[in-house]
């Protein structure tokens, strides 16, 4: 397996993970991943009504972030969410932005 460049954990730009995190698409996917873990690209990418090449550019935002890193194994490509790298470098974040995300479909499902 070889894993693609991802930016060391002392690295990682707090602007950079906000400005990853704040798209709808891009916050699904960790979402997404916050549940199962790892998955190829391929699974964290169904349903999300973008073409490959577009998630294809969500995927490396998030890893160029720092958000996730992706390691490849063959033509497959693994991604997984660096919440032991976040929780480092920012305590509570991705906890904080991922309770967010959830609570919002409910706030406008009762508007």
């Amino acid at each position: 397996m070889r894993l693609l460049p991802h930016p060391a954990t002392e690295d990682i730009e707090l602007t950079e993970v906000l400005r990853a995190l704040a798209d709808p698409v891009r916050l699904e996917i960790v979402a997404r991943l916050s549940v199962a873990g790892e998955m190829t690209c391929t699974d964290a990418g169904d349903d999300l009504g973008v073409h490959k090449s577009t998630a294809s550019h969500h995927y490396r935002t998030l890893r160029e972030a720092g958000v996730i890193v992706s390691k490849q194994a063959g033509r497959l490509v693994y991604i997984r969410l660096r919440r032991d790298d976040l929780d480092t470098r920012f305590p509570g974040l991705l906890d904080s932005v991922l309770s967010a995300a959830h609570a919002a479909p409910a706030a406008a499902a009762r508007a």
